[in-house]
């Protein structure tokens, strides 16, 4: 992740449930990474694994001030980081402008520090770049989806957008939470309904017809599909 520091919370060699990958790679030259805040990461992640192009995800803590944090001090709301989902993507299969399309469509960012029921700073909306490359493309989106907002009667993006410091690791019963048998089936997501267009600089790769695997019309709509990634008919 560049110069920044990715920390596990044990020394654990955590493959990833679905895509069988190590949820600790880091992105080489063909590849990038991002970390987004949606709300309960458990939902947050199933969203951008199903995605084409998508190497590898994890959950974990970041834009606190304490070190090594646990899901327990997170959510109490005293070291001040949020839950978010890590991605790594191949540049070549998928483009941030598609990670960004589902970052602001699968949640409400509206909504300051809580997502659905789910109240405190640890819920909040934030993306929190890895690559500075990325941060115009980044802005451009939120203007943009601030724009269809307001003509939909929503307020303000309350999303925090910076360079990430630090992401750890969550423990490990929290990754691919939702592919665990008779593991709870949550997600706090709330999302406006209100699609991302085109915005300067974006560069979508996917088909339009992908996007049609999420109905975000349909309540917790990530929990009704299964937890296969959608493939890209050719």
């Amino acid at each position: 992740m560049n110069t920044k520091k990715s920390i596990l919370a044990s020394e654990a060699n955590f493959v990833h449930r679905i895509l069988k990958t190590d949820i600790k790679k880091e992105p080489n030259s063909l590849e990038d990474s991002i970390i987004f805040g949606c709300g309960c990461f458990w939902g947050a992640e199933k969203c951008f694994w199903k995605l084409p192009g998508v190497i590898t995800t994890s959950v974990g803590y970041a834009g606190g001030d304490n070190i090594n944090p646990t899901y327990y001090e997170v959510c109490s709301g005293i070291t001040g980081h949020a839950e978010v989902v890590k991605v790594v993507w191949n540049v070549n299969e998928i483009d941030i402008s598609d990670l960004l399309k589902m970052f602001w469509e699968c949640h409400n960012p509206t909504q300051k520090n809580r997502q659905g029921n789910d109240l405190g700073t640890q819920y909040r909306s934030a993306i929190y770049y890895t690559n500075k490359f990325n941060e115009d493309k980044i802005i451009s989106s939120k203007e943009a989806y601030q724009r269809e907002l307001n003509a939909n009667n929503f307020g303000l993006i309350e999303t925090e957008i910076k360079m990430v410091d630090a992401y750890y690791y969550a423990e490990e019963y929290h990754q691919q939470y939702l592919a665990v048998e008779g593991n709870r089936q949550y997600c706090s997501a709330s999302p406006t309904k209100v699609k991302l267009g085109n915005f300067k600089g974006n560069n979508y790769k996917l088909p339009k017809e992908l996007w049609d695997n999420f109905n975000w019309e349909i309540d917790k709509c990530v929990l009704r599909s299964n937890n296969k990634p959608i493939e890209i008919s050719n």
